[in-house]
């Protein structure tokens, strides 16, 4: 059985599937050739449209265009996933987090406040708070690679095309332009200098 909260706030098209225990919030529109999976809950004011949503996520206030979500996920509040995503299982997307044309793996934290476009993220990796993917150069767009286990601090900038390899590490508010060997840290800043007043 599907529950519709609220079906006079709820608008569902007739080429929509909605898996088995499903639960619907007020204020939610899902167009399209759209599929949502087994046990999946969509909080009020997501939009999706042409997308295929597996079992068990949870969407928060989200909106969601021609992308496909694994089983077990956490989307949202306020995320916004733009057309060509594939993410795997039991990953976490977060608040104000916006995606375009990524494949995510499995296991994957993406919390807050970043741009990820044109990249593949391998299993188990961490992108910290504020961090852009600048895959655009004004003419042509790059991928980006980031490989299991790594971690990138906050409000780092990766300038595509650039690989972090496995288990490398971004120290926080670094601009990224090469790539980062394995089991490596990155750093890219200025030293911090304190002056008198």
């Amino acid at each position: 059985m599907v529950k519709i909260m609220d079906p006079n706030t709820t608008y569902i098209d007739d080429t929509v599937v909605l898996g088995e225990d499903c639960t619907i919030y007020p204020n939610v529109m899902i167009k399209g050739n759209t599929t949502i999976g087994e046990g999946t809950t969509i909080f009020m004011g997501s939009y999706i449209e042409d997308s295929a949503i597996g079992k068990n996520n949870i969407i928060y206030t989200s909106y969601i265009i021609k992308s496909k979500i694994g089983d077990g996920n956490r989307i949202g509040p306020y995320a916004h996933l733009r057309e060509g995503n594939e993410i795997g299982n039991g990953n976490k997307v977060g608040s104000f987090v916006e995606l375009k044309n990524d494949t995510i793996g499995e296991q994957v934290k993406i919390p807050h406040l970043s741009y990820v476009g044109d990249a593949t993220i391998e299993d188990e990796v961490n992108i910290g708070a504020g961090v852009k993917v600048a895959n655009y150069n004004g003419k042509e767009k790059f991928r980006t690679t980031i490989e299991a286990h790594a971690f990138v601090g906050c409000n780092a900038v990766l300038v595509a095309p650039v690989t972090l390899s496995k288990e490398s590490y971004v120290a926080a508010g670094s601009v990224i332009t090469q790539d980062v060997p394995e089991k490596s840290l990155a750093i890219a800043r200025e030293r911090q200098i304190n002056k008198p007043l």
